[in-house]
C-alpha cells in the first residue's frame, strides 16, 4: 500500500511537470510570433494603422482633378529624396507612377539615404500642375544631368502630397 501511494505521487508529479513545460513552450511560441515594427517618426506624431496601400491611392489620384484634395494616410516605398537637404521625396505608386511629397510648412526633413525604404505618410493628397521651372528645380535637387534638365519643356500634371507626419520603417 505504501508503494502504491509513492507510485501515485511520482506519477502526479511527473504529469504536473509535463503540463507546465508544454504551457511554457506555447507561451514562448506565441511571444515569438508577435513582432513589433519599429518606426522613426518625423513631423507630427502619427499612428501606423489604417494606412492604405500605394496602388489603391493611385486609383484615387486618377479620380481627382487639379485643385481637388483629400485627407488620407498611405504606405509606400521611397523612390527618391531631395539630395540638397531632404525637403521632398517621391514615392512609388506602382505602374510607373509616383507621388511628390512635400512636408507641411517645411517643418521637417527626411534623411537623404532612404530610397527603397517603406514609409507611412499622413496628410493631404492632391493633384497639381508643375511648371517647367519647378520641374527643373526638382530635377536639379535630384542630381539630374544638364541634358535631362534641359529636356523639361512642358508643364506636367502631378500627384502631390503634403505630409503632416511620416513614419519611416526601421530595419
Amino acid at each position: 500500500m505504501k508503494h502504491l501511494f509513492t507510485l501515485l505521487a511520482l506519477t502526479l508529479a511527473f504529469v504536473s511537470c509535463k503540463n507546465n513545460t508544454e504551457q511554457n513552450t506555447e507561451q514562448t511560441v506565441k511571444t515569438e510570433e508577435v513582432k513589433e515594427i519599429a518606426y522613426a517618426s518625423f513631423g507630427d506624431k502619427i499612428e501606423a494603422n489604417d494606412a492604405i496601400e500605394a496602388k489603391l491611392m493611385a486609383d484615387t489620384y486618377k479620380d481627382l482633378t487639379v485643385g481637388d484634395s483629400i485627407s488620407t494616410k498611405m504606405v509606400a516605398k521611397v523612390d527618391e529624396v531631395c539630395q540638397a537637404k531632404g525637403c521632398w521625396m517621391k514615392l512609388d505608386l506602382g505602374n510607373n507612377e509616383q507621388v511628390m511629397v512635400k512636408f507641411k510648412d517645411y517643418g521637417f526633413f527626411m534623411p537623404k539615404n532612404i530610397a527603397g525604404k517603406e514609409v507611412i505618410i499622413d496628410g493631404k493628397a492632391y493633384v497639381s500642375e508643375l511648371s517647367v521651372e519647378e520641374q527643373r528645380h526638382y530635377a536639379e535637387d535630384a542630381g539630374k544631368s544638364e541634358e535631362e534638365i534641359a529636356a523639361i519643356t512642358e508643364p506636367k500634371r502631378t500627384y502631390s502630397f503634403e505630409a503632416n507626419g511620416v513614419l519611416l520603417k526601421e530595419e
